[in-house]
């Protein structure tokens, strides 16, 4: 990474102070890129999402993976829940999607209450023995009354193809039909998957995130405080293939002595990142106390009060380019956490030198995050996010301490507690986002002639703009 025409920035640059500049390239197609990531994580595209309750759960964990990205379970979750967890997702098909199931015999109303849990947007309807008999969709329910029975309003004439069809097959199966989704069944004809038009698509794009053994791969996170060695020997016995061990100041004495402590486990090939710092001193100190990636950000979360609060921060663009300087130079890598709200955000993470960027509170307003979806006064789908530091979440952090200690810890919350993050009626689900960042990301790397993050590093030439600069480039809201 360079600046252009040798210019050296005299003060820090946020992701909106800083562009990429075009430059000769040999990169004839968007789909010559690789998005793999080095880090170790075994992640095909560099997309870690945050470990906050109200955004990564285990459909969440399903979904990014099947389409190469990583999921970091809260460390607020128990280790039993996260070995309960880990274990569906390493159930899940590494293709075809989870299908939500009924009987004939349930009621239409179930069908409503379930279809907004999955972005294909349809419920099988089964015998006794898991053979598909039809397909509900929220068309089907329309004008029905809620206790009509879901056998009556199913449709039967649905595509239904063996488990290892290929996804062009399929989706030339479902291409040009009123079907939206094809079922995928074993050699028993009972069902295991659903696959929707787009998603055989994104199957021929995207390759799943993949342990040794060809499951899906799922990240856990612990904090600073308690027994962080025992935890993290748990986690590790659960099955999870990378260990975050966070706090939102990661560079203390008390994340130093926790990461010694877990270096000091048979962690076998499992990567440990740490966090949150923002320079190469953070770095330097989590790396020699055994961390393999680092977590970098302070404040710039969506959902963060801390710069507000504390006047502590760093402006995020100049953090991770620090950062990653000196983690590459350790043989490291970092993460670049918070402050991404457009895909051209994390093109600049990536050119900065990050390996993976984390992202929270873009991805809470999907169907895969974990909170019930919401209707607002104009009938506008949302779902409720929350920081990490907030009341909300120190509240249900502490509820085993003694009133005391919660009321006193209380106090010192940062982070918001409430916030409606709306589905955006064109990308509702988290694979359209990841579409949209990815496709981001490889034009990113195109205009500067790299064919992976790698070389996108090392050739990018980047410039730095005013805010009028950035105005410029966004496009008009209503159109000319």
């Amino acid at each position: 990474m360079r600046f252009l025409d040798g210019h050296e920035p005299r003060y820090d640059l946020t992701y909106d102070d800083v562009f990429v500049v075009p430059g000769r390239s040999t990169v004839e197609s968007r789909f010559d890129v690789d998005l793999s990531t080095a880090d170790g994580t075994g992640a095909t595209i560099p997309i870690v999402v945050a470990n906050m309750t109200a955004v990564a759960g285990r459909r969440m964990a399903e979904t990014v993976a099947r389409r190469g990205g990583l999921v970091v379970l809260p460390q607020d979750v128990a280790p039993d829940a996260v070995a309960e967890i880990t274990a569906w997702v390493k159930d899940r098909h590494p293709v075809w999607d989870t299908p939500l199931v009924l009987r004939a015999g349930d009621a239409v109303a179930d069908a409503i209450n379930l279809l907004p849990k999955r972005a294909h947007g349809a419920v099988v309807v089964v015998d006794a023995d898991n053979r598909p008999l039809g397909v509900v969709d929220e068309a089907a329910c329309a004008g029905v009354d809620r206790f009509t029975r879901v056998g009556e309003v199913a449709n039967p004439d649905v595509v239904t193809v063996p488990l290892d069809t290929a996804p062009r097959e399929v989706f030339d199966r479902l291409h040009g039909r009123t079907a939206r989704i094809a079922l995928g069944v074993d050699t028993e004809g009972r069902l295991v998957g659903v696959l929707t038009e787009v998603a055989a698509l994104r199957a021929e794009i995207y390759a799943p995130a993949l342990d040794a053994n060809g499951r899906l791969r799922v990240a856990a996170a612990t904090g600073v405080n308690g027994d962080v060695a025992a935890r993290a020997a748990e986690l590790v016995d659960a099955g999870v293939d990378v260990l975050v061990v966070d706090t939102a100041h990661g560079h203390q004495e008390k994340m130093l002595t926790a990461l010694r402590a877990v270096s000091k486990l048979d962690l076998g090939s499992v990567p440990v990142a740490a966090g949150n710092v923002v320079t190469a001193a953070g770095v330097r100190d989590l790396v020699e106390a055994g961390a393999d990636v680092i977590k970098v950000g302070v404040g710039p979360g969506a959902m963060c009060t801390t710069r507000m609060m504390t006047g502590v921060g760093r402006p995020q663009f100049s953090a991770v380019a620090e950062c990653a300087a000196q983690a590459r130079a350790l043989g490291k890598h970092v993460w670049a956490d918070g402050g991404v709200r457009h895909p051209r955000d994390v093109a600049l993470a990536l050119a900065a030198g990050a390996s993976s960027v984390m992202v929270g509170s873009w991805f809470a307003g999907t169907y895969e995050s974990p909170g019930d979806l919401l209707r607002d006064e104009a009938g506008r789908a949302y779902k409720e996010s929350f920081g990490m530091a907030s009341k909300r979440a120190v509240t249900a952090r502490t509820r085993s301490d003694n009133a005391f200690d919660r009321a006193r810890k209380g106090l010192f919350e940062e982070g918001i507690s409430t916030s409606r993050m709306r589905l955006d009626p064109t990308r509702p689900g988290v694979e359209d986002l990841i579409d949209s960042i990815c496709s981001g990301v490889r034009s990113a790397c195109t205009y500067a002639g790299a064919h992976d993050l790698t070389e996108f590093h090392e050739q990018v030439v980047l410039g730095m703009q005013s805010a009028a600069g950035f105005a410029e480039g966004r496009p008009l809201p209503g159109g000319w």
